[in-house]
């Protein structure tokens, strides 16, 4: 039987990690891979635990799946809350149940430090995702999510010259 745990992932993952991203957001239609930017989000949350929490799923020390969630406050709650940015599980793992262990994961962890909410966003025309998540509670909100896109500093530079 194989050797399965769920842990804070460390900073000798993230090559790893920055590698799942890709595979994400490839399969994504708002997203592109860009290893340099999943890196470098990965950092930000790693540098500050009160952002939130990188989780991976190993297999027999194997990394097979990870996830991160982001801490937030809700007014609306009245509390902290999480937005699950990212879940995703090596394409050759998928179908064995160890997306629904990282979920459970992070909806027992939210249980345990009190958050109020989790928010996720899934690709509409995706409806595999949405059924998974609806099965593990989660339902379709009547809000639109929209997004403003800014340039970094150095790409505002960059344009203006």
């Amino acid at each position: 039987m194989s050797d399965v745990a769920i842990e804070p992932a460390i900073s000798e993952d993230l090559d790893e990690l920055s590698s799942l991203l890709g595979e994400l957001f490839s399969e994504e239609s708002d997203f592109r891979p860009d290893k340099e930017k999943q890196l470098r989000g990965l950092r930000l949350i790693f540098e500050q635990p009160n952002r939130g929490r990188v989780f991976v799923l190993r297999r027999d020390r194997s990394i097979v799946g990870m996830m991160n969630l982001l801490f937030t406050i809700s007014t609306a709650e009245g509390g902290f809350v999480i937005l699950l940015e990212d879940l995703v599980v090596h394409k050759e793992y998928r179908g064995h149940g160890y997306g629904s262990m990282l979920l459970d994961y992070a909806i027992e962890f939210a249980r345990q430090k009190n958050f109020r909410r989790i928010t996720l966003l899934t690709d509409r025309p995706e409806l595999r995702s949405q059924s998974f998540f609806r099965k593990h509670g989660f339902y379709e909100s009547p809000m639109l999510p929209m997004r403003l896109l800014l340039p970094a500093q150095s790409e505002q530079r960059d344009a203006a010259l």
